[in-house]
């Protein structure tokens, strides 16, 4: 088989939106070796000395019901997400991510008619480090350079990342025209959230343009004092449930044309996630929390050292706590639609 070195290995990062926030996973692809979905994490890491820009929209629409049912729904969201990444060893990659969120619900009037209630601003900043190794007659860091055949082996990652509370989770919380408060409506949590996450990726020997890929992530808050009243005088105490997830993909090389450094991927991914529920001053929150099973069709266009992905994701089954009750939550999605673009320098 070939041993040429990949072509403009770059890597990407797809950003699994949550209701109220994003979290960062990674891929990579070149134009000969493994594929990248959209959502589930690559393994792959920076090549060393190399930055990475990166942008990503995860718009979201959701479904809507009664009004006699829901006197305030969500409407649509926009998760916009930039990145920047650097390989500070061709095993070990850093990045750093700056969300800016929009959210918007419609509201009936104490006083008759309906408004709009919008949330939008920065979210708070995060970062994340990569350590990349693969199994190989054994398991060994990834080296600085490696083959077709040496690609095609099992490599993996583990990950961690953490945030600082750098957006709005008081003044974004509180829709002062009804004096609701609505923690998902927040920007930022308040206090740093932390994330652990592994994955695995295989490119099929026996037909290298499909890539099968696996990642798991798991993500803990802790609990947040805001300066909003409750009847009783005391501060509002609100914790937002923990996060376990688990994604797969399929890609597939459609198209590679060389002499421009283009290749064409489609990607196939289920992703499941279970959300434990939220607790509001410390006890249980009805309407949260549940497990969901997305399914996201996309695909990606590599051109020499820059790739744009796109794709939608639909929620294909779900069992939420109180799913009658959790419009505008996880699993009640009209339908998402994502959008990223990355390149490496």
């Amino acid at each position: 088989m070939t041993k040429k070195v990949l072509v403009g290995i770059f890597s990407l990062i797809p950003i699994s939106a949550f209701a109220h926030h994003g979290v960062a996973s990674l891929g990579a692809a070149g134009l000969e070796g493994p594929g990248a979905p959209l959502e589930t994490s690559s393994s792959a890491t920076l090549p060393e000395g190399s930055w990475l820009f990166y942008g990503k929209l995860d718009y979201v629409k959701w479904k809507k019901y009664s009004w006699s049912e829901f006197p305030d729904q969500k409407d649509e969201y926009y998760f916009w997400t930039y990145g920047i990444g650097y390989g500070i060893k061709p095993y070990l990659s850093a990045y750093m991510f700056i969300p800016y969120y929009t959210k918007k619900e419609i509201k009936e009037n104490p006083s008759g008619g309906q408004y709009n209630f919008t949330s939008s601003g920065f979210a708070d900043i995060s970062f994340m480090a990569v350590l990349g190794y693969k199994y190989d007659k054994g398991f060994k860091l990834v080296p600085k350079k490696e083959s077709l055949d040496d690609m095609m082996d099992w490599h993996f990652t583990t990950y961690f990342g953490f945030s600082i509370p750098t957006g709005d989770y008081n003044g974004s919380t509180v829709d002062k025209v009804r004096n609701d408060f609505e923690a998902d409506m927040a920007t930022g949590f308040g206090k740093p959230y932390i994330m652990i996450g592994q994955t695995a990726t295989k490119q099929l020997v026996s037909n290298p343009r499909f890539t099968i890929l696996f990642d798991t992530n798991y993500i803990k808050f802790f609990e947040k004092t805001y300066n909003y009243k409750n009847l009783d005088g005391s501060n509002k105490r609100y914790k937002y449930g923990d996060e376990f997830r688990f994604n797969t993909a399929l890609t597939y090389r459609v198209l590679t044309v060389p002499e421009k450094k283009l290749r064409l991927d489609t990607s196939l991914e289920a992703t499941y996630q279970y959300n434990q529920r939220d607790k509001e001053d410390g006890i249980k929150a009805e309407g949260s929390g549940g497990k969901i099973l997305y399914g996201v069709l996309g695909g990606r266009l590599y051109y020499k050292s820059t790739s744009l992905g796109i794709g939608v994701k639909l929620p294909v089954w779900k069992r939420l706590n109180e799913e009658s009750t959790q419009q505008g939550g996880e699993g009640k999605e009209k339908y998402r639609l994502i959008i990223t673009f990355s390149a490496l320098f």
